[in-house]
């Protein structure tokens, strides 16, 4: 008799621990920090946090201008990256940032190319910091932007990044991320590590 109840036992008990999860999930997430006027204040040690890679759209490649020719090395704060790892949705208070990085230059570097020469072969290598960006999803904070996602920036003119940033106007950023990004406004499809978890789900 007891045998026979362990299944639907294991199953409720599983339903359980995912509700648990979806409604406590929010409450787990390690948010953004604002100040009294509304801005929101540099993330910190977003270095350490979830690494998901480093897209580049170099100008040689662009006609000479591509709209965004640095690195742009994207992490997910840890708690944001659980929850999605687990459910496959982005939860509300959700940080990733993004840090731009120049292109490197030096002796060996291709006038028409933009690549370098170096140890590993020709290609293109990682500069100095330039810039630093916010993405951050919060609906009752942001309830008038798509899908509850504000964009921020820290600066593009190298460290140190400012303190505090406001949120980019909703054409700005939110807008191509709507029309383009594969999951809840985020450029999965350009990230392996993100793509994983999805197919995980």
């Amino acid at each position: 008799m007891t045998a026979k109840y362990l299944p639907t036992f294991a199953v409720i008990t599983t339903l359980s621990l995912t509700a648990g999860w979806s409604l406590t999930q929010d409450s787990d997430i390690q948010g953004a920090q604002f100040n009294a006027a509304g801005k929101v204040l540099q993330p910190v040690g977003y270095r350490k946090w979830v690494f998901v890679g480093a897209p580049l759209t170099p100008n040689a490649l662009n006609g000479g201008e591509a709209p965004f020719p640095e690195f742009h090395n994207v992490y997910v704060e840890p708690t944001a990256f659980a929850a999605f790892e687990a459910t496959g949705t982005w939860p509300e208070g959700t940080q990733i940032a993004k840090e731009l990085t120049m292109v490197q230059t030096d002796d060996s570097t291709d006038e028409e190319t933009g690549a370098n020469a170096q140890v590993s072969g020709v290609g293109y290598f990682q500069g100095e910091f330039v810039g630093l960006e916010l993405l951050i999803k919060d609906n009752q904070r942001f309830p008038q932007e798509p899908g509850g996602w504000a964009f921020f920036s820290f600066g593009h003119g190298g460290e140190p990044y400012a303190e505090t940033a406001s949120a980019f106007p909703t054409d700005s950023c939110n807008a191509c991320h709507a029309d383009n990004a594969e999951t809840d406004f985020v450029f999965t499809q350009f990230y392996p590590v993100l793509r994983a978890v999805m197919e995980e789900n």
